[in-house]
């Protein structure tokens, strides 16, 4: 059984999440063009395709946080689109400046870090504070 204080501390760590996809989520849109142009500059893909994907991910992703819905299958989601945004965004190893390599590695790294938090997240679940717990049938005592 859950001590009640969890429920607050996963709340908490949905908003922590939730603010940085959020922002992220908004960048892009508002400067989508941009974003496109970065994709490209990356060579990735289809980056048309692609900038829509993200956006759509770190926005719906970012409102499910704050909410609590499906944190389950979302962890899992955003654990992997934090992990794929750190080897085509922080790609240190293409990288020759020291100081921009350095920042790299941080930033890769933090992705990696952050991914981890929403493997947790799809652990733990998303705690009494949320939609799903609102939507999990109540066991009735006989």
């Amino acid at each position: 059984m859950a001590r009640p204080i969890d429920s607050g501390i996963i709340f908490f760590a949905r908003l922590a999440l939730a603010v940085l996809f959020l922002w992220g989520g908004v960048m892009k849109l508002l400067a989508y063009s941009g974003f496109v142009g970065y994709l490209h500059s990356k060579g990735v893909p289809f980056p048309e395709i692609g900038a829509g994907i993200a956006t759509a991910i770190e926005l719906i992703g970012g409102i499910f946080l704050v909410v609590g819905f499906l944190i389950r299958p979302l962890g899992i989601i955003m654990a992997a689109y934090t992990v794929i945004t750190a080897v085509l965004g922080h790609d240190f190893w293409n990288v020759v400046d020291a100081a921009v390599q350095r920042d790299m590695v941080i930033h890769f790294w933090k992705n990696i870090g952050i991914a981890g938090g929403f493997l947790l997240l799809c652990v733990t679940g998303a705690g009494a504070l949320s939609i799903d717990a609102a939507r999990t049938p109540k066991r009735r005592l006989l």
